[in-house]
């Protein structure tokens, strides 16, 4: 006798101050609907992560094209996930190129990575671009979750003012525009998407949620009573994700807890709730941001991993000079060798980002199934700023529309712009123009 219970695809737990979306559980499909129809319903997601400054590129790029292909030193840490991986070579940005208006390669690499638009050269607030591909499908699909779209950072940026050679700061800063003169600037504090993730809405104020957190309560605390109701209702794999969801949550938040406590390093002074790791400051926005998948509190995100043109240094690494002077290397070996490492460091961290959502059961697969990760820079080469052959990784099987395993060579100066509109389309985003894209890049579901 089948008893299931039947949930809402958007379910909470509620409490005081508190309200936790569900990840995709079997009782949110009716219990006579048909095999297969879980995997059916679940929703496709698109996420697009930066790196900054370019790569290494003799260190980035297979020497052979198709499935043998063999990893290099940079995306080594990615070879357990071959099979979920596309590494696509031959993409250009031609917008972010001088076409006439001189120095400013960083900042019109971050404007056009997601745009494919050349920004308009200003240090005033007469900024100029584009609707990026990110806000196309928050567009069209963001109605349907909590969050149109998420932004997210690991550096703080000026939204004003001169960054790049004359080119104003929000160029820079922000890979994600909603419109030609409004960026989205990223959050780059963990705890603060936490708190929006999981906060009560409008009926809990800052001073409530402050003072949670100052009391070491978790949220887990105030839906406790709703999740052991929700619990006593549910089937036993049901009872199982909840259990491992609930964890996850538990465990972000002892990590942020952790952040909040421990000193950053006096020269890097970091604002209450961020890690003074990298890696750590890095990890768990990837966990927020698979969890906020999971949920589906959201189906589009962004993560700047850096701002263009960033200096950071990587102590964790023993890379300690500054991440954009030493791209500018000359031949320099050693200068060759850190950058070759942080680049490296970043695909690690999308290492992780990866293996997460491979662990995320939904609809009778994974996670990472139904995702389309776009990872990869504005800039190829640090050293001499160019824009095409740009480093492209796109992750995950696009809900089986797409055939990773492969690296792909596409034909020089093929506008990247070419595979966004593939990308929207797959997400039911239909548009015939995306900045200067020529058409939709093919054979991306086939060989």
């Amino acid at each position: 006798m089948l008893t299931r219970k039947h949930l809402a695809r958007r379910s909470f737990l509620r409490g005081a101050g508190a309200m936790i979306a569900l990840p995709f559980l079997d009782a949110m499909t009716p219990a006579f609907a048909a095999p297969g129809r879980l995997a059916n319903r679940a929703p496709k997601r698109l996420a697009f992560v930066y790196i900054p400054n370019g790569v290494i590129q003799e260190a980035w790029t297979p020497a052979a094209a198709g499935a043998a292909f063999e990893f290099t030193p940079i995306l080594k840490p990615l070879e357990p996930y071959r099979q979920d991986l596309l590494v696509l070579s031959g993409l250009t940005h031609n917008t972010g190129r001088a076409l006439g208006d001189g120095a400013g390669d960083h900042a019109r690499a971050a404007a056009s990575f997601l745009t494919g638009i050349h920004p308009r050269k200003t240090a005033g607030a007469d900024i100029k671009l584009g609707v990026s591909v990110d806000q196309v499908a928050a567009n069209a699909v963001g109605g349907r979750t909590r969050f149109a779209s998420l932004e997210l950072g690991i550096e703080p940026g000026r939204l004003a003012g001169n960054c790049d050679s004359g080119y104003s700061c929000a160029y820079s800063n922000s890979v994600s525009w909603r419109g030609e003169q409004t960026p989205n600037p990223p959050e780059i504090n963990p705890r603060l998407v936490f708190e929006r993730m999981f906060g009560g809405g409008e009926a809990v104020d800052a001073a409530t949620q402050a003072q949670r957190i100052a009391r070491r309560k978790s949220v887990l605390d105030f839906v406790a009573e709703d999740a052991d109701r929700l619990q006593k209702s549910l089937g036993p794999t049901d009872r199982r994700k909840i259990d491992e969801y609930l964890n996850s949550v538990r465990e972000v938040e002892k990590r942020l807890d952790t952040a909040a406590d421990l000193d950053a390093a006096p020269s890097i002074p970091k604002p209450h709730g961020i890690p003074a790791a990298y890696s750590d400051h890095a990890r768990l926005m990837f966990d927020l941001t698979a969890i906020a998948f999971q949920t589906d509190m959201t189906r589009v995100s962004t993560f700047m991993m850096g701002r263009e043109g960033s200096n950071l240094t990587y102590p964790e690494i023993e890379v300690n000079r500054a991440h954009h002077g030493m791209t500018h290397h000359r031949g320099d070996p050693e200068k060759i060798e850190d950058i070759t490492r942080i680049n490296r460091h970043h695909v690690e961290q999308f290492a992780y980002f990866i293996d997460k959502l491979s662990s995320i059961e939904e609809g009778g697969g994974r996670l990472l199934d139904n995702m389309m990760v776009v990872y990869g820079s504005g800039i190829a080469d640090g050293n001499r700023h160019t824009h095409h052959d740009l480093p492209v990784l796109l992750a995950g099987a696009g809900g089986g529309t797409l055939k990773p395993g492969r690296h792909m060579r596409f034909p020089t100066e093929t506008p990247m712009n070419n595979l966004y509109l593939a990308l929207l389309e797959r997400m039911g985003a239909h548009t015939e123009t995306l900045g200067d894209a020529s058409g939709k890049l093919e054979h991306l579901s086939d060989i």
